[in-house]
C-alpha cells in the first residue's frame, strides 16, 4: 500500500469513528483508529534510499505531520525529508608499523636495546659459529615485565635490570659498565661475564665481572641464601675499545653462552654540554587506594620552587588521580615516570604485592635500593647533585631562596679542600596532631597541608638517624636510601647541615610503626617553623592553577555578600 493511499484510509477511518456511525464498526475498528491517530500525528523513520536496485549511502530522516481535527482536507498532511549525516563514534582498528612498535617497546621497556637488536638481527653477528650468537629479543629469559634473568648450572639465578656507562674521571678503571641487579644468594661466588656489544661491529667484546659490591648491610638483616640480595657488577671496557661505547651487554656463566638477558647500555648526557643542579629520586611509589594527589601537587610544586629541574618517579601501582597528576608533569618534562616490579617470585598482582611489601618491610627496602641506583645511574652525567626523597619529606632552607643559594652557604662553611660526597640534612617530624591545637591558617587553602603544617617538633632525630641528602655525582658508586654506602675516589666524605641553615622536613599523619618508640618525646613541646611560608605566593597560585587545570579543583563565585570582596 503507497503512502497516500494508506493516510487516505487513515482519514476515512477517523471521519467513521466521529460520525458513529455504526457500533460495530467503532468497536472493530477502535485499534485501526488509534494506530491511524498516532501515525498521522508524527512518524520519524531514518532510512537508507533505495535507488536502481542499490543503496545509496546517504541518511535520511521523513517526518510526517498532520492536525489533530483533520476532517476533510487530505492536504494538510505534510511531509519533511531531510537529508543526515552520521558519524560512528568507535574508533577503527589499525596496525601499527613496525617503526610505531619499537616505539612503544622501547618507551614501555627502556633497558631493552631493541632498536640496536632490529638494527643487526639479520648481519648473523656472533664471535663463531658455536660461539656468543647475538641474543634475540624474540629468545630471553623476561622475569615481572622489566627484570631479565641469567640462571647459572649451580642454580644461582642473576635478575638483571639495567646497565649503564660509567667513565666519571674518578672511576680508576674506566671506562666500565655497571649491571644492577638482584641475586638468590648472599655471596654469588661463580664467576660471570659480560658480552659487550659495539655498534658497527660484528664480534662481541668478553670481559670478566671485575667487581660485584654487595648494596646492603649485613648487620641490617635478610642475609640469607634464597632471599633475592641487590648486587652492582662491574665490567670493565677493554683499553683496546676504550674509546667506544658499548651499545648492549649481556651477563653469561661462561664468555660463548647463548646469553639469556640482553640490556640496553644506558648513557645519558647532559642538554647543552652542561649539567643542570638537582634532580630528585623517588623510590617506587605503592599507593595503590590512597588518593594523595593534592598533596602531590603542592609537594613537586615546592620542590621546582627549590630549584630542582625534574623529578623520577618509580611506580610499581598508584591511584588514578596521583597518576593523572603524574602524567601532567611528565607531559611539562618536568617528571619522569618508570614503572617497575618486583623481580623473581615476588608478587605482583597489585593488591597481593602491596599486602606483601605491607609485611615484608625488610626486603621491600632491600628491593628499593634498585631503583635509587638506577636513577642516579641514568642521572650522573646530566645532573651536578641527586637526592633521594619521599612524597612526605623535604629539604628546607632556612634563610636561602633554594636549593642553590642554599649549597652555596654550605661551601662557604664547609672549609675541607676534598671534593664530599654527600651534603646531609637532619631530620625533624611534622606531625598532624602537633598542628590540631592550633587550628588551621584561614589565610591561605586548608587543602594545602604541607604549607598549614607549620608545627614540628623541638627535637631533631639523632645525628645520621633518618637523613637526607644532596650526593655529589662524581663521588657516588652505591647508594642507600638515606647516605651512600660506597664512593669512588677516596672514599665517602659527608657534611652535616647546619640546622639554622636547613633540615629535612619530614611529614607524617601520627606515630606509626618505628615511630611508636619516639613519637612521645617528638611531641613535646613543638615549636612553629614558618620557614615555608617564604614561598607561600607562588606556591599557592601553582597549586591552585595545578589543580584547577587537573579538574581537581573548582573555582566559582558565591552568592553571599559578606563573602565579596573589593580588589
Amino acid at each position: 500500500m503507497n503512502f497516500k493511499v494508506k493516510h487516505i484510509w487513515c482519514l476515512y477511518l477517523q471521519r467513521i469513528f466521529k460520525l458513529k456511525y455504526l457500533i460495530l464498526i467503532y468497536i472493530v475498528m477502535h485499534g485501526y483508529y488509534l494506530y491511524c491517530q498516532r501515525y498521522s500525528q508524527t512518524s520519524l523513520r531514518l532510512f537508507r534510499k533505495p535507488l536502481n536496485g542499490k543503496i545509496e549511502n546517504k541518511l535520511f530522516k521523513q517526518m510526517i505531520y498532520s492536525k489533530h481535527n483533520i476532517t476533510e482536507n487530505l492536504h494538510d498532511i505534510k511531509h519533511v525529508v531531510k537529508i543526515m549525516k552520521e558519524k560512528l563514534l568507535v574508533g577503527e582498528n589499525h596496525d601499527l608499523s613496525e617503526k610505531e612498535t619499537v616505539s612503544l617497546i622501547q618507551k614501555g621497556a627502556p633497558n631493552l636495546p631493541i632498536e640496536f637488536w632490529l638494527e643487526n638481527k639479520n648481519k648473523n653477528l656472533r664471535f663463531n659459529k658455536t660461539c656468543a650468537k647475538f641474543p634475540s629479543i624474540l629468545e630471553l629469559n623476561y622475569n615481572n615485565i622489566y627484570w631479565q634473568v641469567l640462571e647459572t648450572k649451580n642454580k644461582t639465578y642473576f635478575y638483571v635490570y639495567s646497565a649503564h656507562f660509567d667513565n666519571r674521571t674518578l672511576v680508576k678503571e674506566r671506562p666500565v659498565v655497571r649491571i644492577l641487579s638482584m641475586i638468590n644468594t648472599v655471596k654469588p661466588y661463580i664467576t660471570t661475564y659480560c658480552q659487550l656489544w659495539f655498534q658497527g661491529k660484528k664480534e662481541p667484546v668478553f670481559s670478566k665481572v671485575s667487581s660485584t659490591t654487595y648494596i646492603w648491610i649485613k648487620a641490617w638483616g635478610g642475609y640469607h641464601n634464597g632471599i633475592l640480595q641487590p648486587y652492582l657488577l662491574t665490567c670493565e671496557i677493554p683499553s683496546s675499545l676504550k674509546g667506544e661505547i658499548p651499545a648492549s651487554v649481556s651477563l653469561v656463566e661462561h664468555p660463548c653462552d647463548l646469553a639469556t638477558n640482553h640490556l640496553r647500555v644506558v648513557n645519558n648526557q647532559p642538554e647543552f654540554g652542561h649539567k643542570k643542579d638537582f634532580a630528585v629520586c623517588v623510590k617506587g611509589m605503592d599507593f595503590l587506594r590512597y588518593d594523595m594527589s593534592v598533596i602531590l601537587v603542592e609537594w613537586l610544586e615546592l620542590l621546582f620552587l627549590m630549584g630542582v629541574h625534574k623529578v623520577f618517579i618509580y611506580n610499581m601501582e598508584t591511584h588514578p588521580n596521583n597518576m593523572k597528576v603524574l602524567q601532567y608533569y611528565q607531559s611539562q618534562n618536568k617528571v619522569h615516570i618508570i614503572p617497575i616490579t618486583l623481580p623473581g617470585f615476588y608478587p605482583n598482582l597489585h593488591d597481593l604485592r602491596h599486602y606483601f611489601v605491607k609485611k615484608k618491610v625488610l626486603f621491600k627496602r632491600q628491593t628499593e635500593v634498585i631503583p635509587y641506583n638506577d636513577c642516579f645511574y641514568m642521572n650522573m652525567n646530566r645532573y651536578k647533585f641527586i637526592s633521594l626523597l619521599d612524597t612526605d619529606e623535604m629539604i628546607m632552607p632556612k634563610k636561602s631562596n633554594d636549593w642553590i643559594d642554599l649549597l652555596k652557604i654550605i661551601k662557604e662553611k664547609d672549609k675541607t679542600t676534598n671534593r664530599r660526597s654527600s651534603y646531609v640534612f637532619r631530620n625533624v617530624y611534622v606531625m598532624d596532631s602537633m598542628r590540631e591545637p592550633h587550628g588551621w591558617n584561614s589565610s591561605f587553602p586548608k587543602y594545602m597541608k604541607l604549607s598549614q603544617n607549620v608545627w614540628r617538633s623541638k627535637n631533631y632525630t639523632k645525628p645520621g638517624a633518618y637523613i637526607k641528602a644532596f650526593h655529589d655525582t662524581e663521588r657516588i658508586l652505591v647508594l642507600h636510601n638515606h647516605f651512600p654506602f660506597k664512593c669512588i675516589g677516596d672514599g665517602c666524605s659527608h657534611f652535616s647541615v647546619d640546622t639554622e641553615d636547613a633540615h629535612l622536613v619530614h611529614y607524617r599523619n601520627g606515630c606509626v610503626g618505628e615511630l611508636n618508640k619516639v613519637c612521645p618525646e617528638m611531641q613535646r613541646n613543638p615549636v612553629k617553623d614558618t620557614s615555608i611560608w617564604r614561598y607561600l605566593d607562588k606556591l599557592v597560585f601553582r597549586t591552585r592553577r595545578t589543580l584547577t587545570k587537573l579538574g581537581f579543583l573548582s573555582i566559582y563565585e558565591t552568592n553571599s555578600e559578606d563573602q565579596a570582596v573589593t580588589l
